[in-house]
């Protein structure tokens, strides 16, 4: 974590658009059958590791990731940061007014927080330049974008120089948590890998995300064998 916020906040200095990935499981699979996800991925600035999966996965290869950095955590520390800083943040995304409400829950935990701006995530297509235009006028330094995979993933890739904002993260379901929608896991499940458990206790329609585990699984042990283009 600390390593990225490290990195992000050079992002902010150099002020050229980059594109932080969180990645969890299911985008590893999304992206093994969808090219266009592939090449987000791929060639973003930085890809953290968000979830159990990728940790186990690079042991298993022999490269090993120490650290999950997930996007929920991400906004929680960058709003600290913020309020300590000064950096300027943007939320975009989630239902109407859950972002909003998780951004006024936020700046009452971390007080003097730069949250400029919040919108929910329901648009349609001919409105993107003109809410682009309008979210890139609020000059934040780092914009979290909640549509969900790939929704988010590709939004950020096609408006990134228009929105000129420096860190531009996918963060998923995230303002759902911090609004009080959604609880987050207990601790102890997130330190032992079971926040998708949690997850899917909640939200059973998340099955289908959880399906992909079993495909994430067996992806990592064929490149462990050396069958690296084998389709999910």
């Amino acid at each position: 974590m600390n390593e990225a916020l490290a990195l992000i906040n050079q992002y902010i200095v150099d002020r050229t658009p980059r594109h932080v990935v969180t990645a969890d499981a299911s985008m590893v699979v999304l992206a093994k059958d969808d090219p266009e996800l592939e090449r987000i991925v791929t060639g973003a600035d930085l890809v953290t590791p968000d979830g159990a999966g990728l940790l186990w996965a690079s042991k298993l290869l022999g490269r090993p990731i120490g650290h999950k950095v997930s996007g929920v955590d991400l906004v929680e520390r960058l709003c600290k940061v913020s309020s300590e800083s000064g950096i300027r943040l943007f939320f975009l995304g989630a239902g109407p007014d859950v972002a909003a409400s998780a951004a006024v829950k936020l700046t009452e935990k971390y007080p003097g927080a730069q949250i400029v701006g919040t919108r929910h995530g329901f648009f349609k297509a001919d409105e993107e330049p003109e809410m682009v235009a309008q979210i890139a006028a609020c000059k934040a330094d780092v914009i979290f974008v909640a549509f969900g995979i790939p929704k988010q993933e590709m939004f950020i890739d096609r408006n990134k120089a228009a929105l000129g904002i420096p860190v531009l993260i996918g963060v998923g379901g995230s303002f759902d948590v911090y609004s009080g929608l959604v609880r987050r896991a207990p601790v102890w499940m997130q330190n032992g890998g079971l926040e998708w458990v949690y997850r899917l206790w909640q939200n059973p329609k998340k099955i289908s995300k959880v399906m992909t585990l079993p495909k994430f699984a067996l992806m990592a042990v064929l490149e462990k064998v050396g069958i690296r283009s084998v389709k999910a």
